[in-house]
């Protein structure tokens, strides 16, 4: 791991978060105009490329602007980001929906699965240690502009509903974690995806030792300060609610 300067970290932030909201490579003139950061944009410039050297950047062939790497994503996720918290009124309103649910592992699991999508904007997983796999969420994967390519689109598609491939993913070794949430990119994903994919999951085991997973999966630029808050509730929501299973 680099040692970055105060100004390098500013610039890493930012650029990130840009990118993240908008898709698109981040210029060092969009960080000096839209993000307020104190240094001129060629300043900003020779940052940009020796956090490119350093491997946290990387520039698009067709682009003057940085997108942040697989390095630049994960060091973001661990030290720079900061998790929005969910409102007391969110929460009532997300138990409240599947409350009904709690002695219907089934339905309850499958309620989770689309509430976390529509909640994450991108597709969400929940899986139990005895073959259930809820999906949902492919229609939201159509609206980020990384799935316009068709390849990346049909590639994550191909494999989303393999319950094998993603059992390995879960036993992804503990120390890559940051507490109970796993936040793997790329190549960490294995073979079939080792392409600008994110993925957060959680485990869950619920007082009759029900175990599974809750995830959600997208482009590398998932919104990681509200996906993570929210994968975790509902990890935590399922052992809560979990009624005689």
């Amino acid at each position: 791991m680099h040692n970055l300067t105060q100004r390098q970290i500013e610039i890493l932030k930012n650029l990130i978060e840009e990118y993240i909201e908008t898709a698109v490579p981040v210029g060092s003139e969009t960080l000096e105009k839209k993000r307020n950061i104190s240094a001129s944009p060629a300043t900003i410039r020779n940052e940009m490329v020796k956090l490119t050297e350093m491997g946290y950047l990387q520039k698009p062939h067709s682009s003057s602007g940085r997108t942040p790497t697989s390095a630049g994503m994960k060091f973001y996720v661990n030290q720079l980001m900061k998790e929005k918290e969910i409102s007391i009124a969110e929460e009532v309103e997300l138990k409240e929906k599947v409350w009904d649910l709690r002695k219907q592992q089934q339905k309850l699991l499958k309620e989770v699965a689309k509430s976390l999508a529509d909640k994450t904007k991108a597709l969400s997983i929940v899986t139990t240690d005895d073959g259930d796999f809820f999906c949902s969420g492919y229609s939201n994967v159509l609206d980020m502009p990384e799935f316009f390519d068709i390849d990346i689109t049909k590639n994550l598609l191909s494999v989303i509903d393999e319950m094998e491939y993603f059992s390995n993913i879960f036993q992804t070794p503990e120390n890559d974690s940051k507490e109970d949430i796993h936040i793997l990119f790329g190549e960490e994903l294995g073979p079939r995806l080792a392409g600008p994919y994110g993925f957060v999951f959680s485990h869950y085991k619920t007082s009759k030792h029900t175990t599974g997973e809750v995830a959600v999966i997208g482009p590398t630029r998932l919104n990681y300060t509200s996906v993570v808050p929210m994968v975790r509730y509902f990890s935590n929501l399922i052992k809560e609610l979990a009624e005689g299973w």
